[in-house]
């Protein structure tokens, strides 16, 4: 993935105890235990009382190990019980039966958890090769648009949530979207991928932004047709630009206007905003869009409800438009990662999928 495409959030894999491999000191410990024992009981004059620790190794082991060295390790620590030159106070029948039985318990364990962790990393490979195919890594550059996206989904585990975004050339120029549908998580891929299908077709048949907001909300309210009470709604933002890149047409239906940084200032432009889709826009008309013209080194930045709603711990929501210029100065793959890391210090654990995009003519 190059430098400006998206960026998704490294939580996805979860820690260890989530499912991913287990740290290092994990899978070291079972054997340094192993051979701090018996290192202490070949250099103490006296015989030391410290058997007990040999049988934490085998369970130990099936943290990290497949069967095959859970059982090395099991047979070790019963030999190691037995052998007379550790003078582990001869351990009798009993101790050496209930150490046998939790080793070989172990191997079972272990067989059991290398089996499924194998089926785990199936299941993640399919997942996120559907999840990807719904929103692909986005290009550095779509034709004169250079383009910087960062996706962080609320729910652990996912690439993809209630947020998208896209950016698509077609007969008509560059078109973006981004948008927020109702909820968040896996509940709302379904709702995620119907939206950016459309969006892919009205790029190619639309003639204005207008046209591409009304074919969104033809599609939700479709896909809520037949479901009573689904009250199926998203908010989105949809721009063309103009061949050149030196103007944009904006149309927002019920989302968070686009930010435009000038020359290290941030102003909000004036767009009147739409009802969200989903609300029959086909009946009571589109947005009227707005045309912004643009200069070089202009960028436009769009980001989600779950940057301008964020609170903070004392309840207020994160000051976007205050913060942004002093982000200014940055490329925009790092102005990206410099909000998000400005919002997680601003509100500490992010609830809502966030979602930034930076637009610029290149």
């Amino acid at each position: 993935m190059g430098k400006a495409q998206v960026t998704r959030d490294r939580r996805d894999r979860g820690g260890w105890l989530q499912g991913a491999p287990p740290p290092g000191w994990v899978r070291v410990l079972p054997p340094a235990l192993l051979a701090g024992v018996c290192a202490a009981t070949l250099a103490s004059p006296d015989p030391l009382d410290i058997g007990f620790l040999l049988g934490a190794i085998p369970p130990l082991a099936v943290l990290s190990y497949g069967p095959g060295a859970t059982a090395l390790l099991g047979g070790l620590v019963v030999t190691v019980l037995v052998v007379p030159a550790f003078r582990l106070n001869d351990p009798g029948t009993t101790d050496l039966l209930t150490v046998s039985f939790v080793a070989t318990l172990s191997v079972l364990v272990s067989f059991v958890r290398s089996h499924r962790d194998a089926q785990l990393v199936t299941e993640r490979a399919v997942a996120e090769a559907a999840q990807r195919a719904v929103v692909p890594p986005l290009p550095a550059r779509v034709g004169p648009v250079g383009c910087v996206g960062l996706y962080r989904a609320a729910q652990r585990g996912t690439l993809v949530g209630g947020d998208f975004f896209d950016v698509r050339r077609g007969p008509f120029g560059v078109r973006a979207v981004m948008g927020d549908v109702q909820g968040h998580g896996l509940s709302a891929v379904a709702t995620v991928a119907s939206l950016l299908g459309a969006f892919r077709e009205a790029v190619l048949d639309e003639p204005d932004p207008e046209s591409v907001a009304a074919r969104l909300d033809r599609r939700l309210v479709v896909d809520s047709a037949d479901v009573p009470h689904a009250e199926l709604f998203a908010t989105a933002v949809v721009l063309e630009f103009s061949a050149d890149a030196r103007a944009v047409r904006i149309v927002v239906c019920g989302h968070p206007a686009p930010l435009l940084l000038r020359d290290g200032r941030v102003r909000e432009l004036a767009v009147t905003a739409g009802v969200p889709l989903g609300l029959g826009l086909s009946g009571a008309g589109p947005p009227e869009g707005v045309t912004v013209p643009l200069r070089a080194g202009d960028r436009l930045f769009l980001a989600s409800d779950g940057v301008s709603e964020a609170r903070g711990a004392d309840g207020a929501f994160y000051p976007l438009p205050d913060r942004l210029p002093g982000f200014a100065d940055a490329e925009p793959t790092d102005l990206v990662e410099r909000v998000w890391r400005d919002l997680t210090g601003h509100c500490g654990t992010v609830l809502d999928d966030v979602t930034m995009l930076v637009l610029s003519p290149v």
